[in-house]
């Protein structure tokens, strides 16, 4: 089976092959760097969930893999409270999407100022901490849980929603 994900940042990655490989045999993964077509920073679950929809379209559009997924994390507010919020797409070879979301949570205030300022979550992470790439292993949710989750992990939660939604799907067709 080839599964194509759309995109090539390591965490993301890491959570789909995870998942996937506990489900299916003998699967053939492609890593696609393809567009979202949403902001760099998303600040809306709508906004987000459009960004992984279109990763997951794009991903099947270039691979024409049987399964095809798109993740992509953004920002929204809740009575003035800035928080992640993840959300997850699966395309299927006939185009039909199936979508997820996962874990929220609150960023401190001065990160918060930061991406309401114009700037993008994983730079501003990178110098947060003073390291690099942080969006590719433990993510602001590593950082902002002292390392009890990381990206990986929570977006492994949202791939489980997707491929479980995918087999109902499949055993009710």
């Amino acid at each position: 089976m080839l599964v194509s994900i759309g995109t090539k940042n390591r965490a993301k990655n890491a959570a789909i092959t995870n998942i996937v490989n506990n489900y299916f045999e003998q699967v053939e993964y492609i890593q696609l760097n393809v567009p979202s077509n949403v902001s760099e920073q998303p600040y809306s679950d709508e906004e987000t969930r459009q960004g992984a929809i279109n990763r997951a379209l794009n991903a099947l559009h270039t691979s024409g893999a049987e399964l095809n997924f798109g993740l992509e994390g953004g920002v929204r507010t809740i009575e003035g409270n800035m928080y992640c919020c993840n959300w997850g797409a699966l395309a299927l070879k006939d185009g039909t999407v199936i979508t997820a979301a996962g874990a929220l949570f609150l960023l401190p205030e001065q990160i918060a100022n930061e991406i309401r300022s114009g700037k993008e979550l994983g730079p501003v992470m990178d110098t947060y901490t003073n390291e690099k790439g942080i969006r590719h292993n433990k993510g602001a949710i590593g950082v902002f849980t002292a390392n009890l989750v990381d990206r990986t992990e929570m977006f492994e939660h949202i791939v489980k929603l997707l491929i479980g939604q995918y087999q109902f799907k499949k055993e009710h067709e």
